[in-house]
C-alpha cells in the first residue's frame, strides 16, 4: 500500500485567506443544495394544487438530475478552460434567476411543463459548482489540510438542509410555496454579487500574505493550477483523450462508482424524504421541515468531523489510502442503518435512526477530498465532472425508482432498502475496486481528433 510521506515544512502556517475561499464556496455549494431542495418541500403543494402522481412527481424530482449528469463533463471542461471565477458567477447567478422563474409556473398554460424544464435548466446551470470548487481546494490547500478543508465544504449540503429546510417549510405554510422559490432565487442573486468581489486565485489575491502563498505551495497545493484561467495551465492532450485515460483508471473508476451509490441517499434526502414524513410517518408540512433538519444537522457534524479525523488519521499513518477508506467505511457503515426504519412504528426511533444514518453520510462524505487527492492537475475540472456525473446517474435513477417503489407497493419499506443497499455498494467499491489512493497522471500522448 503506497505511504504518503510530508516533507518537514518549516514554514509558518501564517495566513487566513484559504479558510476565507473555503467559507466562501461552502455557502454557495449549501445554496446550491437549497435550491435543488426546494421542489422536495414545496411537493406536497404543488402535487396537490396541480394533480401530479407519485410517479410523475418522481420523474419532476429526476429533471434535475437529468440535466446535472449531462452538464458534468463540458461544466469540468469549461471550468478548466475559463477558470473557477468566471465559472461559478455565470452558473449562480444562472441558476438562481431559473430558481425565481419557478414561483410564476402557475401563470404558464402547461405548468407541469414549465415546471420540468426549470428543474431541467436549473441542473444545467448548478453543474460547475463542484468540479469549480475542487479546483479551488486543490490550488489554496496542502494535503494534510484537504481533508478538513473537503469535508468542510461538503457538509454544506447538510448545514444548507439544516438552514433551509425550515427556512422552507415556514415559507409554504405560511406564505405558500411559490415564495420558496421567489426567496431562494434572491438569495442566490446576493450571493452571486458577492462571489465576483471577493474571490480571487491565490497568486492574483490582493490580501493574500507570501508566507501563506509559500505555506500551501510547500505542502502540495497546485497554486499553478490556479482557480482561474492561466497560461499553461491546459492539458497538451485532447480532452478526449484525458477522458478516455480517466475513465480506464481502475481508482477513478472505483470512486465513480461508490459516488453513484452515494448519491442515493442524498438524492433520497433531498427529494422524498419529506413525502416520506408527512405520507408514511403522518407529519404535518410544517412538522416535516423542522424534523427534516434534525439529520442534516447529524450529517454537518460527522462531515466536519471526518476531514480532521482522516487528516490526523494520515499524519499517524503516512498512508492515504486508509486515512480516506477508514473513515468512509465507518461512515458508510452507520448510514445502512436507514433500513432499520422499517422495523419500528414509533417516529421518534425513526427519526433517531435517519440522525445516526446521515451522520455516518457525512462522515463517509470524503469523495471531494479524494478527488482533490487523486486528480490530474491538468484536469481537476474535468475530473471532478466525472466523478459528479456519476453521482447525478443516481440522482437520475433514484426519484423515480423510488416513485414506482411507493407506486407499485403503496409504502416506503422497499426504497429504504433500496437506498440502504446502495449506500454497502459504495464500500465494496471503495476497498474492492479502487485500491491505492494515488494522485493519477495524465500521458502526454499526442493529440488527437477532440
Amino acid at each position: 500500500m503506497t505511504t504518503y510521506v510530508s516533507e518537514p515544512i518549516a514554514i509558518s502556517r501564517s495566513g487566513y485567506q484559504r479558510f476565507i475561499v473555503l467559507a466562501l464556496i461552502t455557502v454557495i455549494l449549501a445554496v446550491s443544495t437549497g435550491d435543488r431542495a426546494t421542489l422536495s418541500i414545496a411537493g406536497p403543494g404543488i402535487s396537490k394544487d396541480l394533480g401530479i402522481s407519485a410517479v410523475n412527481m418522481g420523474w419532476l424530482f429526476s429533471a434535475f438530475s437529468w440535466s446535472y449528469f449531462i452538464a458534468q463533463v463540458p461544466s469540468g471542461y469549461i471550468v478548466d478552460r475559463t477558470g473557477a471565477k468566471t465559472a461559478m458567477l455565470i452558473s449562480l447567478a444562472g441558476w438562481s434567476i431559473a430558481i425565481t422563474l419557478v414561483s410564476g409556473v402557475g401563470y404558464f398554460a402547461y405548468p407541469v411543463v414549465a415546471l420540468y424544464v426549470l428543474r431541467f435548466v436549473l441542473g444545467l446551470l448548478e453543474g460547475p459548482v463542484t468540479p469549480a470548487s475542487a479546483r479551488i481546494i486543490a490550488a489554496w490547500f496542502p494535503s494534510d489540510e484537504r481533508g478538513v478543508a473537503g469535508a468542510i465544504f461538503n457538509s454544506a449540503q447538510y448545514l444548507s438542509l439544516a438552514v433551509f429546510t425550515p427556512l422552507m417549510g415556514a415559507l409554504f405554510h405560511y406564505l405558500g410555496w411559490q415564495h420558496i422559490f421567489s426567496v431562494m432565487g434572491a438569495i442566490g442573486l446576493l450571493l452571486a454579487v458577492v462571489w465576483w468581489l471577493a474571490y480571487f486565485a491565490p497568486g492574483r489575491h490582493p490580501r493574500v500574505t507570501k508566507e501563506e502563498i509559500a505555506y500551501i505551495k510547500a505542502g502540495g497545493a497546485l497554486t499553478d493550477v490556479g482557480g482561474e484561467k492561466v497560461k499553461g495551465d491546459q492539458p497538451q492532450v485532447s480532452a478526449r483523450q484525458v477522458a478516455r485515460q480517466i475513465l480506464t483508471n481502475r481508482m477513478l473508476l472505483g470512486i465513480f462508482l461508490a459516488q453513484y451509490c452515494i448519491s442515493t441517499l442524498s438524492t433520497f434526502f433531498i427529494s422524498w424524504f419529506p413525502s416520506y414524513l408527512v405520507q408514511e410517518r403522518h407529519f404535518s408540512m410544517l412538522q416535516a421541515g423542522f424534523v427534516a433538519s434534525l439529520p442534516a444537522i447529524f450529517g454537518c457534524i460527522g462531515g466536519v468531523s471526518t476531514g480532521f479525523f482522516s487528516d490526523w488519521l494520515l499524519r499517524k499513518s503516512g498512508s492515504l489510502s486508509l486515512a480516506r477508506k477508514i473513515p468512509i467505511t465507518i461512515g458508510l457503515g452507520l448510514s445502512a442503518t436507514i433500513i432499520l426504519c422499517n422495523y419500528t412504528d414509533a417516529n421518534a426511533i425513526v427519526v433517531a435512526i435517519m440522525c445516526a444514518a446521515f451522520f455516518g453520510k457525512g462522515f463517509g462524505a470524503l469523495g471531494w477530498t479524494v478527488v482533490a487527492d487523486t486528480a490530474p492537475k491538468e484536469a481537476i475540472g474535468l475530473t471532478g465532472g466525472l466523478f459528479n456525473a456519476a453521482g447525478s446517474i443516481g440522482g437520475v435513477i433514484t426519484p423515480v425508482a423510488i416513485g414506482y417503489i411507493i407506486d407499485g407497493t403503496g409504502s416506503f419499506h422497499g426504497a429504504l432498502l433500496y437506498v440502504g443497499l446502495h449506500v454497502i455498494g459504495a464500500v465494496v467499491s471503495y476497498w474492492v475496486l479502487v485500491g491505492r489512493i494515488e494522485r493519477f497522471k495524465i500521458s502526454k500522448v499526442l493529440p488527437g481528433p477532440a
